[in-house]
């Protein structure tokens, strides 16, 4: 029995409920679904999300990402809002857990690091053999959890520990860069983190910078430059590519065609959303569809 098969038994030992199922221990929750469309989970922090039992479609501004059993995803600033079930299991539904991962988590770990090695993960130079086994290291971390929830004595020094084990793992993974980027990213970004996050709840909503800068008692340019720098990108360029998006995801998932998509996003002219759209992806959203109807079948 490998380590997904082993924290999947525990996992279906505990009375799961639809949706999010806390554990004794505070940053571990199970998520069970029946439903095709799912939630990704609403955490203030990172987190990391691993496929226990079916497979997941997420849909993000960088692309169309689908993860099997074992295969895990972390949180950041674009994260996907939703997910769409593939596969159910054999016991028609779909399991995953997530573990929140704070800031101050990581940086802890950041310190720990002897030498240039955090250089070489920022700079994307460790070897595929060694990110190949983080990944499954990182899961294997997770599997060492579920034993010490019966273990009170035990639990609030090991969580700890292995917690930072599982952290860095994830560093040295195939995400490890990118991960250590967001955080950067996030550490600089402060309160911008809290406005990215409203806007992604909200994106279908019309609003301004001056409204998004008056939150935070910024003037507009100050707001618009801390923003770039942290997101990459502009705010109202972070909402137009959460709504395409959002719109590619319906068109694919739920078969709506190009006026329900685009106006459930929030545009109110179909021409340019036609025009956004093709400036994003590439082409029209109809030959989009279609080529990734195919693709998929594939």
């Amino acid at each position: 029995m490998n380590d997904i098969e082993k924290i999947c038994k525990i996992a279906r030992s505990f009375s799961l409920m639809e949706g999010e199922n806390k554990t004794e221990i505070p940053f571990l929750s199970i998520y069970c679904s029946t439903d095709r469309k799912i939630d990704m989970p609403q955490l203030e922090s990172f987190y990391i999300y691993v496929v226990l039992d079916g497979s997941i479609r997420l849909y993000t501004p960088s692309g169309i990402m689908d993860y099997l059993a074992g295969q895990y995803s972390i949180s950041k600033i674009d994260t996907s809002n939703s997910g769409y079930v593939l596969t159910f299991s054999d016991k028609g539904d779909f399991l995953a857990l997530a573990i929140e991962l704070t800031l101050n988590d990581v940086i802890s770990v950041l310190l720990d690091i002897d030498g240039d090695f955090a250089e070489k993960i920022a700079a994307a130079k460790l070897d595929s053999g060694t990110m190949t086994s983080s990944d499954t290291l990182v899961v294997s971390s997770i599997a060492r959890l579920f034993p010490i929830m019966k273990e009170p004595a035990h639990r609030a020094f090991m969580e700890k520990h292995i917690k930072k084990e599982i952290i860095f793992y994830i560093l040295c993974g195939s995400c490890g860069s990118q991960f250590l980027q967001s955080i950067i990213n996030i550490q600089q970004a402060g309160e911008i983190y809290e406005i990215n996050s409203w806007i992604k709840e909200n994106f279908r909503h019309s609003f301004t910078v001056e409204e998004l800068a008056e939150k935070r008692n910024m003037s507009v340019s100050l707001f618009h430059q801390k923003f770039k720098s942290a997101v990459g990108m502009g705010p109202l360029q972070c909402q137009k590519r959460l709504r395409l998006t959002e719109a590619r995801r319906l068109m694919l998932d739920e078969n709506q065609n190009v006026t329900e998509a685009s106006m459930e996003v929030g545009y109110e002219s179909v021409s340019q959303f036609t025009r956004d759209y093709r400036k994003m992806f590439g082409m029209n959203p109809k030959e989009d569809i279609l080529r990734l109807c195919n693709q998929l079948e594939k």
